[in-house]
């Protein structure tokens, strides 16, 4: 399924109190909103304490109430979308706070070295394979020297993976799927000469292998507050082995 297609004519369309977005990629379950509550709010942990400028890169309509916080130290946030139902609900949200581009974020003129901080959540993955090197270095171009770029990014090395293609047969028809292409993760050591980069895990599993894995009672309350717990102490084995790892650069 086309990505730009999806995002501007349902993507963020509302059903009820959420996104069809939502509905479809995210574990809205009331056992889980801990959880994704505590590994959305992560992106935190890496923000300066104080700036002016954050650029947030496919902003979406900033659907969650978290993701609001990424910019309570800064003058102004920048959101990049290309869907214009996004960038209205997305203006409507942070108003003057925010400066809003609806556009391919290659077309945009940025001045070099002028962000502060800058945040992209599942959207470089979405962008195609050949390109994303290519956004990458427009980032780190844009962003001020030490300055974190913080992505939320799909290791296509999981366990879970590895375990998927023992015991079931890949699904051929993946016409209702939207666009993804996840590098390996050593892909972002290429970086590492112009930047410094760092690993650290964001969630463990994917929306729909979440919602089979940890049921909807206090089972999966205590499994839940248990993987928390997990993520904490052992990090290196999250990134390498579960789903969705935090990448940061520091341009050098």
């Amino acid at each position: 399924m086309n990505v730009y297609k999806f995002y501007n004519e349902e993507g963020w369309s509302q059903r009820k109190k959420n996104t069809k977005d939502a509905i479809l990629f995210e574990d809205l379950r009331p056992v889980a909103k801990k959880y994704v509550s505590h590994c959305r709010y992560k992106i935190n942990d890496f923000l300066p304490k104080t700036g002016k400028n954050i650029l947030d890169f496919a902003s979406g309509p900033l659907q969650y109430k978290e993701y609001l916080t990424y910019s309570k130290n800064f003058k102004k946030r920048h959101c990049v979308d290309f869907s214009k139902n996004a960038i209205k609900l997305a203006r409507k949200k942070i108003g003057k706070r925010g400066k809003f581009y609806c556009n391919d974020f290659l077309k945009i003129k940025f001045k070099k070295d002028f962000f502060d901080a800058i945040v992209s959540l599942h959207t470089i993955y979405h962008i195609s394979k050949n390109k994303q090197k290519k956004v990458i270095n427009r980032l780190i171009s844009i962003s001020k020297k030490n300055s974190p770029i913080i992505i939320v990014y799909s290791n296509p090395n999981t366990l879970l993976n590895f375990l998927k293609k023992i015991f079931i047969k890949k699904n051929k028809n993946n016409s209702k799927k939207l666009y993804f292409y996840c590098h390996k993760l050593n892909w972002w050591m290429q970086f590492s000469k112009v930047a410094k980069v760092e690993f650290y895990p964001w969630r463990s599993f994917a929306a729909q292998h979440q919602k089979k894995l940890f049921p909807n009672n206090f089972i999966g309350k205590i499994l839940f507050e248990l993987l928390i717990l997990l993520e904490k102490k052992f990090p290196k084995i999250f990134v390498k082995y579960f789903q969705y790892p935090i990448i940061v650069l520091r341009k050098n």
